[in-house]
């Protein structure tokens, strides 16, 4: 029998900032639990850690630099091949729920104006031909959310806390499955704790006034800082009630997460349903002074993305942790290959099942490609100036530049001896070596992958895409 598959993904939620990860402030017991009983992945990385350039990843395998997807604002177009067109093909029964922001974004777009951004309908032809359909495009207001459901155009308000009323959806939708039903593929995908930064009353109060163990990098510039709009130190105490905020509504999810597995059990569901817990992107929290809601940067809290996989067939793997490092476009084929379901030829990523299975310890690569195309709102870093990089299983190599003069040397940290990224080693004689084959195996994936960014000449390596008039 085909297994069933939940893809728990959260939105904004960092690697750092869950339990089984080493946070020494949260409490996330449910997710602990089913990091014990599944597998960890300590290296997951969000490619191009910003909403939608995530999503159409997600959706359909390829890197956001392949169809120039910006950080925000773009529509997805319906003739891609989609997550659910695999498993649809394969007999699936395919579910989504939640935000989806492929359809164009803040209200910005024709259609859009003047009207409130979760109650934009998105048609039919441009859900992703997924068959069940409980989704908005963007909401960012988890206590006033809307709904659409199937083709029907009126929204549907959300009567709880949003990451409560999702899990309900879900839920009512999947209780009392015939055994002979097929099996299901589902995508619930919450907004929190994406800002605005807010939680409901109960979780709040176990966070107020709470003392808070921080990271060596809180409120401390780099020597190199990145062109972002830094957070000043009188801000700190904002930045600390944001925090506890943030932590409020992950142990919320954490609450919902443990209330699903518990209805797969009640169910008879959790022995032939794959759970997969994932991020989108992660956020700043004052790491290295920037704003806490910031994401973008190349820094761990920021591309940092928790993966957890529970597939109950391989149980006697329970508690197993991986650090091969996988990244966004991994996620398509591993979902296809967890389920046995063939995906599109030439997709970029690479299917890590057999890292679940334990067929293997690692993948056979050097690493996985990092970037930021672009984004179109001026005040938002990477307007202009844009990067890219390359992350190994030790360290993280990465370029800036403009599309004149191209991307150059920016940084490059090793992140077993200093995994807060306090000291940039791009210049030190010492770290050349290494510095100068992480500049290779970027070029080298830029050129396998068909990348257009303009990257200088360094190291005595010919550059790419260089203006050459």
């Amino acid at each position: 029998m085909s297994p069933n598959v939940l893809v728990i993904l959260s939105d904004q939620l960092r690697r750092q900032a869950l339990g089984c990860y080493g946070d020494p402030n949260v409490a996330t017991p449910n997710i602990d639990a089913l990091a014990w009983e599944g597998v960890r992945f300590t290296q997951a990385c969000s490619t191009y850690p910003i909403c939608v350039p995530f999503r159409f990843t997600l959706m359909t395998g390829h890197y956001g630099h392949s169809r120039f997807v910006p950080g925000i604002e773009w529509r997805m177009s319906p003739a891609e091949t989609t997550l659910a067109d695999v498993f649809n093909d394969a007999g699936y029964h395919t579910i989504y729920c939640g935000k989806w922001h492929l359809y164009g974004g803040h209200a910005h777009l024709p259609k859009h104006t003047a009207r409130k951004t979760n109650l934009t309908w998105i048609p039919p032809e441009h859900q992703g031909r997924w068959q069940r359909w409980l989704g908005f495009d963007v909401a960012n207001n988890p206590f006033d959310t809307y709904y659409f459901e199937d083709a029907d155009p009126r929204p549907r308000r959300l009567p709880r806390y949003q990451t409560d009323g999702l899990f309900d959806l879900v839920m009512d939708d999947l209780a009392g499955r015939p055994r002979d039903a097929a099996p299901f593929m589902c995508v619930l995908s919450v907004e929190p704790p994406h800002f605005p930064l807010d939680a409901p009353q109960a979780d709040l109060a176990r966070w107020e006034g709470r003392d808070l163990t921080l990271p060596p990098n809180f409120m401390v510039r780099d020597e190199r800082p990145t062109p972002a709009r830094l957070a000043d130190a009188a801000q700190m105490e904002k930045l600390l009630d944001n925090l506890r905020t943030y932590y409020a509504m992950i142990e919320n999810l954490d609450q919902n997460v443990g209330r699903m597995l518990s209805f797969l059990e009640a169910e008879g569901l959790s022995e032939n349903t794959i759970v997969v817990l994932v991020s989108d992107h992660g956020q700043m929290d004052g790491a290295h002074a920037e704003r806490s809601t910031i994401k973008a940067h190349p820094y761990e809290e920021s591309i940092g993305i928790p993966l957890i996989v529970r597939d109950p067939r391989y149980r006697h793997r329970r508690g197993l942790v991986v650090s091969s490092p996988v990244a966004t476009e991994d996620l398509f084929p591993t979902l296809a290959g967890l389920a046995g379901v063939a995906p599109p030829v030439g997709l970029p990523g690479a299917d890590s099942s057999p890292l679940v299975r334990g067929e293997i310890a690692r993948l056979p690569r050097d690493g996985v490609l990092l970037e930021f195309v672009h984004d179109l709102r001026p005040a938002f870093p990477y307007h202009g100036v844009y990067w890219r990089g390359f992350r190994s299983d030790r360290f993280k190599y990465t370029v800036l530049g403009d599309a004149e003069t191209g991307g150059m040397p920016w940084q490059f940290y090793d992140l077993q001896d200093d995994p807060y990224e306090m000291h940039n080693r791009v210049d030190d004689p010492a770290s050349r070596g290494l510095v100068v084959q992480h500049h290779r195996w970027m070029r080298e994936r830029m050129v396998e992958t068909n990348d257009h960014y303009v990257l200088a000449s360094a190291f005595g390596v010919a550059g790419l895409n260089l203006w050459t008039s």
